[in-house]
């Protein structure tokens, strides 16, 4: 148990991490990879840099930054976040983590998979969170579109509850082991079908497949993932954040890539130490109350 979970562990996560660490509190910074940092070759229009500086020589000055201070740094994917009543709990691969506050600093949001007509069943039987709609599909047939661990998450979820779960790799390789009771169809897809409401999916060989709701689970788990799961309000496909980078849901912030906006080191630094900040607040305003 912590005071902070920290979701990411990029320039966002790290700078939250640093004002929450010298204001005395418990930190875990959870992360799985430098994400978009390790694409940059060489970064030079960030202050104070003497010379140019490869993005992982970044992330990994950050990351011993923030271990330095004292926070417990754990390398593992997060697939759930939920709130207890009295905790965050993040769910991942390796294991559980519990804080009595929360920032999301996944860095930048997965692109969707450009499907024709997703984006209009979003709601009407496509999902992007299996916990929070599986209830809805007890003995129906549904799919899950990933091939990775998030996918798997995913489906295990879905088994408890759905008549059929199939995996939809569209063309991907698996790269986690499914249960048996999953059936896999690496096929490309074409396109949705259902007017208003989902009816299936047609692979790009014209054959069909019926299914009442699909479950997207591309890549790694997004903050935008994660505030679903944690019940956080979203506005035009986007999760409501105020001015601190909290979302509706208190003690539950969001900063860095993930927000949206100019994607920049700089950026992402100085929304992690709103967010920071802002963490340091809500927990002391909640430990007096």
């Amino acid at each position: 148990m912590s005071d902070v979970i920290i979701i990411g562990y990029g320039p966002a996560g790290v700078s939250a991490s640093l004002y929450a660490l010298r204001s005395g509190l418990d930190v875990v910074l959870v992360g799985k990879d430098s994400g978009a940092l390790e694409k940059a070759h060489m970064i030079e229009n960030y202050y104070g840099l003497e010379k140019p500086l490869a993005g992982s020589d970044l992330f990994a000055v950050g990351k011993a930054q923030a271990a330095r201070l004292g926070a417990q740094i754990v390398d593992d994917e997060v697939t759930d976040l939920y709130f207890d009543g009295k905790m965050f709990v993040a769910t991942g691969l390796k294991g559980e983590y519990r804080g009595r506050a929360c920032i999301m600093a996944t860095g930048s949001a997965r692109k969707k998979q450009p499907l024709p007509k997703m984006a209009e069943l979003e709601g009407h039987g496509v999902s992007y969170c299996a916990i929070c709609d599986a209830f809805f599909y007890r003995g129906k047939d549904v799919a899950v579109l990933g091939a990775g661990e998030y996918a798997l998450h995913e489906c295990k979820e879905l088994l408890n509850v759905a008549g059929s779960v199939t995996l939809l790799t569209n063309g991907a390789e698996v790269t986690a082991e499914f249960p048996e009771t999953v059936k896999i169809d690496k096929r490309p897809l074409k396109a949705l079908l259902g007017e208003g409401q989902l009816a299936g999916a047609v692979f790009m060989d014209e054959s069909e497949i019926k299914l009442d709701g699909l479950f997207v689970a591309l890549g790694s788990a997004s903050a935008m993932d994660l505030a679903r799961k944690a019940g956080a309000a979203f506005e035009n496909g986007n999760v409501v954040l105020d001015r601190n980078f909290m979302t509706t849901v208190p003690g539950l912030f969001a900063a860095g890539d993930c927000t949206g906006g100019t994607l920049q080191v700089a950026v992402a630094v100085g929304e992690g130490a709103i967010a920071g900040l802002a963490a340091i607040k809500y927990l002391r305003e909640t430990r007096e109350g």
